[in-house]
């Protein structure tokens, strides 16, 4: 039987989530306001540094970061694990003398569950696949943005771009597993509850590098994460769909309008179940041809949609519900 939460532990994970969508949303503009602040105060030395050791440091987000377990396993994100709760399924071992691309799907409002199975230690992925390392691969201008760098790295973070993910696949040994929500920004305008849709078809950059290093794909598909906000949907064509798609374009993000189930901002309590399937062996190509990269990026979505399949009466869905992949 399950123990029933207590009314304080209830409110610290109520707690705990709230503090990571606020972190989400305004803690980049929050550190760039603070350090320009501080430039026009007596504490403008503290900036002047800052910002000199940034520029020093400018390459180390492509270069693996600076993960501490410290930050990893903070109790705050046990409590965040617990409020909804996510939960991590294995389907089979993976092999720790390998290293792996995992393509996350979907990407839902703010890839929640990614962030606590892949940016924290607390759904025990490194227990659950000893010997394979995380790295969840976020939008590389977030470690532009003073500070709040040194917290992403903190907790394991690497930018998505093509010069971390080649340092992450051929420099840091075997064992590594980078993480990649690859329906990005455009899938998280599709995100709405009892909806399954995927951005994938035109996504073949993944399937390339995995070629170019020999790193097994791995598709992870993420019961749940659609679930957790209401979001304002604009139809194709309108105006507000429009500077979503512009905003998009030029920032590499899509401002979504959304709503939770309290105070606006915390989401719904819904469980999130990520389920991570079987890898698919992938060779080594220095220069893969299109062909080769078509035909792994056929192998990946076919594998992803029977994973979606075999799991999705498990995890609460009817046996009619289809996953739409565009």
């Amino acid at each position: 039987m399950t123990k029933e939460k207590s009314q304080l532990k209830e409110y610290v994970e109520v707690v705990s989530v709230l503090q990571w969508v606020l972190s989400f949303l305004f803690m980049g503009v929050g550190c760039i306001v603070l350090l320009v602040y501080l430039m026009f105060t007596s504490l403008w030395p503290l900036s002047t540094l800052y910002f000199i050791w940034m520029v020093i440091d400018w390459r180390t987000p492509e270069r693996g970061g600076r993960r501490t377990r410290f930050v990893r396993n903070w109790k705050v994100w046990d409590h965040f694990r617990d409020f909804f709760p996510i939960k991590l399924v294995k389907t089979v071992d993976l092999n720790p003398n390998k290293n792996y691309i995992l393509g996350y799907h979907p990407h839902g409002i703010m890839s929640a569950g990614a962030f606590a199975t892949f940016g924290t230690d607390s759904c025990g992925f490194m227990e659950v696949f000893p010997g394979v390392k995380p790295t969840l691969a976020v939008l590389a201008g977030l470690f532009m943005i003073p500070i709040f760098r040194e917290y992403l790295m903190s907790g394991g973070l690497c930018p998505v771009s093509k010069s971390s993910l080649v340092h992450l696949l051929s420099k840091s040994g075997k064992g590594n597993a980078v993480v990649i929500v690859i329906g990005g920004a455009a899938e998280s305008l599709a995100s709405s509850p009892g909806v399954n849709t995927v951005v994938v078809r035109q996504r073949k950059g993944f399937v390339r590098m995995a070629l170019e290093f020999g790193a097994d794909l791995v598709p992870v598909y993420s019961f749940g994460e659609n679930e957790l906000f209401q979001q304002v949907i604009f139809p194709e064509g309108s105006l507000g769909r429009r500077l979503q798609d512009l905003f998009k374009k030029t920032m590499g993000f899509a401002p979504c309008l959304f709503i939770g189930e309290r105070m606006a901002l915390v989401p719904y309590k819904i469980p999130i179940t990520i389920v991570v399937g079987r890898p698919i062996p992938v060779p080594k190509r220095a220069t893969p041809t299109e062909e080769e990269v078509d035909h792994y990026h056929e192998l990946y979505m076919e594998a992803l949609s029977k994973l979606f399949h075999e799991h999705k009466l498990s995890c609460g869905l009817p046996e009619d519900h289809k996953l739409q992949i565009i």
